[in-house]
């Protein structure tokens, strides 16, 4: 059985089988912050959702990190390092992508362990 998530039209926010949420690609609401700002409402959207799967960022297998721009990987890193649980941090990869809207400065997408 295949859960999903917040569907609309194109996408869903998650979806989760066989015991692995696999959340979209997650932006900020507010794209006038900062790359901290941003990264801040991206990792709580996170939150949020593995929560509505009955997980938390404990079980993250993988994250995929695209920044708009590489001058913003510190500022994303402090943001993140402050987040992630220290013993429990995922398997990561982080590029450079031109992002659909030109104000958003990162997009995270999570896959997760339902534990």
């Amino acid at each position: 059985m295949i859960q999903r998530f917040d569907t609309g039209p194109r996408m869903s926010e998650m979806t989760v089988h066989n015991g692995v949420a696999y959340l979209a690609g997650q932006v900020a609401e507010d794209a006038g912050a900062d790359i901290v700002g941003q990264t801040e409402q991206v990792l709580a959207a996170i939150d949020a959702l593995l929560a509505q799967a009955g997980t938390d960022k404990r079980n993250i297998l993988r994250a995929e990190i695209f920044l708009a721009d590489m001058a913003d990987f510190a500022g994303m890193n402090e943001a993140w390092g402050r987040w992630v649980p220290q013993g429990a941090t995922p398997a990561r990869a982080t590029v450079q992508a031109k992002l659909a809207s030109p104000g958003w400065k990162v997009e995270i997408v999570i896959t997760a362990a339902i534990a």
